[in-house]
């Protein structure tokens, strides 16, 4: 399986430093590095099954918006969006319900899942990507153990950690829907949208990754998707941070959106100042240890 990383906020080896981490918290969300790590095992044991024609798409952010897409799995049977989640506990998902512990859990993870590729779907469609009369299916994969999860037909399909080999070789034996030629040459316009030839009418000349993000925002039943529920994808900390317009639902003028905070480095000043205080603290414990050391 050939595998793109996308990973933001890595350093040249791969991996996260401390600094990462500290702006990956601030950014995405306080549970990004252990999402990190819980994709890493998912992605080795879908590696050691799935074959050379699988390609693997991870943390990419879709071009010119803030979406990333935990994983991307291509293959010759369709196109899988995987969101790999790290809760715990009695977990149950019965339709489009996510409830944890008897009640109904903050983030809806079925909802997640399903608008990542439902944003991916439409991200293609703008690209002029055929997908062979097939859809983008979202997968959800609870990798820690301690998930107890009693699904009753969700929308979305459920792997618990050990069943993960089993979805792998799901995907090996779904009916072909790509030729194995396209499987790479897909991946690539996906990373690289810009190989695209350029667009020859005014609806497909629209920026694609401002529809997918207006999907991915926008429910298609009443309520609608916060920042908060997003978790990562967008400021948290500022309102009115979604730029694209909600569609008019009964009639009902659309609310003007507050102008976007400014940022720098890819995040607000509260973020800054936080991340300077942590590394002042950080600063003093070393500091600290220094000099306990040397008077000893």
């Amino acid at each position: 399986m050939k595998i793109i990383d996308k990973t933001p906020l890595h350093d040249e080896k791969g991996q996260l430093s401390l600094i990462g981490q500290i702006q990956g918290r601030l950014k995405y969300g306080l549970s990004w590095p252990a999402e990190l790590e819980a994709q890493k095992q998912v992605i080795a044991q879908l590696d050691r099954v799935l074959e050379k024609s699988f390609v693997l798409i991870r943390n990419l952010t879709l071009p010119g918006s803030e979406i990333i897409i935990p994983i991307i799995l291509v293959g010759v049977g369709g196109i899988t969006v995987i969101h790999v989640t790290v809760v715990k506990g009695q977990i149950e998902a019965k339709g489009d319900q996510w409830i944890i512990d008897g009640k109904p859990a903050p983030i809806n993870m079925l909802n997640r899942a399903s608008r990542y590729a439902r944003a991916v779907e439409v991200y293609m469609q703008r690209q002029g990507m055929s997908l062979q009369n097939s859809s983008v299916e979202p997968v959800l994969i609870a990798a820690n153990p301690g998930a107890h999860i009693e699904s009753t037909r969700p929308t979305v399909r459920v792997v618990m950690s050990d069943a993960i080999k089993q979805f792998a070789n799901s995907l090996l034996q779904a009916s072909p829907v790509f030729r194995s030629d396209l499987v790479f040459s897909m991946s690539e316009r996906i990373v690289d949208p810009h190989s695209m030839p350029p667009a020859t009418s005014p609806q497909a000349a629209q920026e694609p990754a401002a529809r997918a993000r207006a999907i991915f925002n926008a429910s298609e039943q009443s309520d609608s998707m916060e920042n908060s529920d997003l978790g990562f994808s967008f400021d948290e900390n500022a309102e009115g941070t979604q730029d694209t317009p909600r569609p008019v639902r009964n009639g009902q003028p659309r609310r003007v959106q507050a102008p976007q905070k400014k940022k720098i480095l890819g995040m607000t000043t509260m973020q800054l100042s936080i991340l300077a205080v942590l590394l002042l603290c950080q600063t003093c414990i070393v500091i600290g240890a220094g000099l306990f050391l040397l008077n000893q």
